[in-house]
C-alpha cells in the first residue's frame, strides 16, 4: 500500500513536538495516545480521530483549531487564548484602557513599518 504524503497539519504537529524538545514517546505519554499511533500521524499514514486529536492538542498546550489549522482561533495558541478570555472578564473602563494601548502599539508598529519601508 502506498504511503500517503505527510500533510502540512502532520508536519505542524511533527514542529509542535519538536519545539518542545519532546520524543514522540514524551508526547504519547503526555497524550495517552499511543506513540505507533503519534509516528503514523506525523508521516501522514494516519489521520487521527477528534479524540486522540483534541488529546494531542491538549498536550502540546495548544487548542484543537491551532492543530488542526481551521476556524476561528486557528492562529491562536492556549496562551494568546486565555489573555484574550482574561481580557473580556475585566471590567469595562479597564477594559476600553486595555484596548486603546493596545491599538495605539498597534498603530504605531505600522507607522514605523510605512516609514521604514
Amino acid at each position: 500500500m502506498p504511503r500517503a504524503m505527510p500533510s502540512t497539519r502532520a508536519d505542524a504537529r511533527l514542529q509542535l513536538r519538536k519545539q518542545k524538545g519532546w520524543s514522540q514517546t514524551d508526547l504519547a505519554n503526555k497524550s495517552n495516545v499511543s506513540r505507533e499511533i503519534i509516528g503514523k500521524y506525523e508521516r501522514g499514514d494516519a489521520t487521527p480521530s477528534i479524540d486522540f486529536a483534541k488529546r494531542i492538542a491538549d498536550a502540546l498546550g495548544v487548542s484543537l483549531d491551532y492543530l488542526v489549522g481551521e476556524g476561528i482561533n486557528a492562529h491562536f495558541d492556549k496562551k494568546k487564548l486565555q489573555r484574550i478570555q482574561d481580557i473580556e472578564k475585566l471590567d469595562d473602563d479597564t477594559k476600553e484602557k486595555v484596548y486603546f494601548l493596545i491599538d495605539n502599539i498597534i498603530q504605531n508598529t505600522k507607522g514605523k513599518k510605512a516609514f521604514n519601508s
